[in-house]
């Protein structure tokens, strides 16, 4: 892996004041622990300190000012995040403007396509999620077009791909339609077929974001 992070607690979103300042600071030392263990023995890859503090804002600034302390490659915003987007974006809209802008910022387990339409623009620079092979294998696919849901009727005769600006192996090789069947049919390669487009979608999706920044739009 080029990135890695700490053994960290992800405490629940409703939790005592007291009980999230005990789980930020053990946290805190668990990080610590694998810096030095990491610094020890680099290996080619990255560390990035995971801040914690859920949605309180002054939790989330002393995590923020004790990992900045220490030399981390990059940090990610980690812990509870809010009970919806709008919470979420609202605590990035604090969180954001306060880490480093020389290293990189990730978002721990948050990469929905609106998510990422509304953290790019506060500085989060990478994401991961299990979120577009999650929903593939319940028959959602990622579009241009918004949310293809192959599994409705609507699909059983349709010839066109998935996405016609996309040059992944589904839709070069297969249509809605036969996917549609492989849904409805339970056959195993429908996941296989739908993750295959996901993933491609999410990467032509990142790659637009890189290029609209380069290019001042964003």
């Amino acid at each position: 892996s080029d990135i890695i992070v700490p053994l960290d607690e992800l405490p629940p979103y409703h939790i005592t004041k007291e009980r999230l300042t005990a789980s930020v600071f053990l946290s805190h030392r668990w990080e610590a622990r694998s810096l030095h263990q990491h610094l020890a023995d680099l290996r080619n890859q990255a560390m990035y300190g995971v801040v914690h503090g859920g949605i309180d804002r002054d939790l989330r600034k002393l995590s923020i000012d004790y990992l900045c302390s220490l030399p981390f490659d990059g940090f990610a915003v980690g812990g509870s995040l809010g009970k919806d987007k709008d919470e979420l974006i609202d605590l990035l809209s604090y969180v954001m403007p306060l880490l480093p802008q020389d290293k990189p910022n990730h978002l721990l387990g948050i990469a929905d396509c609106e998510s990422i339409d509304r953290a790019v623009p506060w500085g989060v620079d990478t994401f991961d999620s299990c979120y577009p092979t999650r929903v593939a294998r319940h028959g959602h696919l990622l579009s241009r077009e918004g949310v293809i849901r192959i599994r409705q009727g609507k699909y059983a005769r349709d010839k066109r791909p998935i996405d016609e600006q996309c040059s992944c192996f589904t839709c070069r090789q297969h249509s809605r339609a036969y996917l549609h069947h492989l849904v409805k049919a339970h056959e195993p390669v429908a996941s296989q077929l739908l993750t295959i487009h996901n993933l491609q979608y999410m990467n032509d999706k990142m790659a637009t974001i890189r290029q609209g920044i380069l290019d001042g739009k964003i």
